[in-house]
């Protein structure tokens, strides 16, 4: 009678662990979504489209010169895209400024942004889900993949973001 029951007990330690592995598969191959193209104009009136920067590791950030936590992530940009501009890395604020330019372009060179400023619209935001909350920031890996969705600022912003460029970048 107790090595039947052994021998259950062993059968569903067995089935268990094989559903538990299941289960962590599943939940592991996610599918990734393609970013969104857009073209929008860049602070000095240019047109900038995401796809100019296929084959490129984006970090797309929504933001606004308003607010707190966009003010400290932006020397973390600045310093993130210096270090690795040349290793792929692409870093592109989308401004949800409603005043625009007018407090956009000092904001920038008060704070020497160094990456590619846009305007952003409200088709834009929608098109990426609706941005709730500033900051929002995608990050795209170089075939256009969202890779992840991060909506706040990091407690460790400087780490976070590096992290996530190496991830992809190796």
């Amino acid at each position: 009678m107790i090595l039947i029951k052994e021998k259950n007990e062993k059968k569903y330690s067995i089935l268990i662990i094989f559903l538990i592995i299941l289960v962590f598969g599943f939940c592991k191959s996610e599918k990734l979504i393609t970013a969104p193209d857009f073209t929008l104009k860049d602070i000095k009136g240019n047109n900038v489209s995401l796809s100019d920067f296929r084959g490129k590791i984006v970090i797309l950030n929504f933001w606004a010169t308003w607010c707190p936590p966009c003010r400290k992530e932006i020397p973390v940009f600045i310093k993130l895209y210096e270090k690795y501009k040349n290793e792929g890395l692409i870093i592109i604020g989308i401004s949800l400024d409603k005043e625009g330019k007018k407090v956009i372009i000092p904001f920038v060179k008060k704070f020497g942004i160094n990456y590619p400023i846009l305007i952003g619209t409200k088709e834009v935001e929608n098109a990426y889900g609706g941005i709730r909350g500033i900051p929002t920031t995608f990050i795209i890996d170089k075939e256009g993949k969202i890779r992840k969705k991060h909506i706040g600022l990091p407690l460790n912003p400087e780490e976070f973001f590096e992290n996530e460029f190496l991830k992809i970048k190796n």
